[in-house]
């Protein structure tokens, strides 16, 4: 292996951990959750912690004769971002799902 070689892939060893912790950061600091596997990535809001409406809990409870969770705006009216990367298998017609 060359010394040109050498330099690249140890500053691509450095590069990629570095990456993964900035973009963790990013993701905590923009209240979002990650969620990925072989289907699908998946980017979901959460609720902020220094929210004054919901405190950090995401919601509040509504009384009434069917008591109900309000989502808190802090979060429910982010969008939710999702990349499909392979089809889900289709169940096959003669067999039931479980």
């Amino acid at each position: 292996m060359t010394t040109r070689r050498l330099r690249a892939a140890l500053l691509l060893a450095a590069a990629v951990p570095l990456a993964a912790a900035t973009a963790a950061a990013a993701l905590r600091a923009g209240h979002w959750r990650l969620y990925a596997d072989r289907h699908h990535v998946e980017l979901k809001p959460q609720p902020r912690r220094s929210c004054p409406d919901c405190r950090g809990a995401g919601g509040w409870w509504v009384d009434g004769a069917n008591p109900e969770m309000e989502a808190c705006g802090c979060w429910s009216d982010r969008r939710e971002l999702r990349v499909r990367l392979l089809p889900v298998p289709a169940w096959p017609d003669d067999e039931p799902p479980f």
